[in-house]
């Protein structure tokens, strides 16, 4: 009798649970005037309605919500858009309302509590970046400037390749030659050193360890960031977190940051990358401190060293 009891107050509890967390995580959408969306299921929101492939759920959705519908993917709320011209309007007229960006682990712990360029919500601080970037960093003249950079690299490829097939036909991988390209034109432009290469070696190549060092912290951001991941849609996971995925991101993140830190320094402390952008960024740093910190730069130059 006794662990009937026990099991039926369990059942009640987690009834109870379940009902208060639904009202939590998937609140009346009459009261967020949102588009219409399908019945939810506690914790999981709208998944079931979700089978592969994903379009063709959407498109059934759609038969019955109409053209723009809203689904809960566990805590989070998504909107669906499944005609060209509400899709266009999105990117038009109604772009500043659905300009921020959901916070997630990844922003969290990789790009500064979600205050880089490519993970910040619509504000005066995302203007801030913008107008950085694309003065500072984007602009035709920045740009322009490095021309000889990126054609030094392109001219090495070539030439290794070069040495590789010119006795005989050789099949050749041009992901990873085109990645070298792109990450040491990237990485010479920021900061003046190239990080890829056959032996590591050269004129301007930084030392075998820095390099190593850095291709293995942006092989794992990259690991990190390919894919959505459940916490963020199912927070309650994080107090376990049963993978060690935020263990893990606060350890690259960790990495990551002492690794710009210390390009700033060497900047910083050295007269001989002037015209790197980390130079050009502290140039400014000391005009306008309160626009220009190490924080600030450290994000401006991330987003573009991870996602060549």
């Amino acid at each position: 009798m006794a662990a009937l009891h026990f099991i039926y107050y369990s059942l009640l509890s987690l009834a109870l649970l379940v009902f208060t967390l639904n009202k939590i995580l998937f609140r009346k959408t009459s009261s967020l005037n949102i588009p219409p969306c399908p019945p939810t299921i506690p914790i999981i929101g709208n998944l079931h309605h979700l089978k592969s492939p994903f379009h063709r759920s959407f498109h059934a959705l759609s038969q019955t919500y109409g053209h723009i519908f809203s689904l809960w993917i566990g805590s989070q709320l998504v909107v669906v858009v499944s005609s060209q011209t509400l899709a266009q309007q999105c990117f038009t007229k109604y772009d500043i309302v659905l300009a921020n960006r959901a916070r997630n682990l990844v922003g969290k712990h990789l790009f500064y509590d979600c205050t880089s360029l490519g993970c910040s919500s619509y504000g005066d601080h995302w203007r801030n970046l913008r107008r950085i970037a694309t003065t500072e960093i984007l602009s035709t003249h920045r740009i322009n400037s490095f021309a000889e950079t990126r054609k030094d690299e392109t001219l090495r490829v070539i030439k290794n390749l070069v040495e590789q097939t010119c006795t005989e036909f050789t099949r050749v991988k041009l992901r990873p030659w085109l990645s070298k390209i792109s990450f040491n034109s990237m990485m010479r432009m920021i900061s003046g050193k190239r990080y890829y290469g056959d032996d590591d070696s050269g004129n301007d190549v930084a030392d075998t360890e820095e390099a190593m060092k850095f291709r293995e912290t942006i092989a794992e951001i990259l690991s990190l960031i390919g894919a959505s991941k459940v916490v963020d849609f199912f927070p309650l996971l994080r107090w376990f977190d049963f993978d060690g995925l935020e263990k893990r991101l606060k350890r690259v993140n960790k990495s990551a940051d002492k690794f710009l830190q210390g390009l700033i320094d060497e900047h910083r402390n050295g007269e001989h990358n002037k015209k790197t952008m980390i130079g050009n960024l502290l140039t400014q740093q000391k005009l306008q401190p309160q626009y220009y910190s190490d924080i600030i730069i450290k994000g401006l130059i991330q987003v573009p060293s991870i996602f060549v």
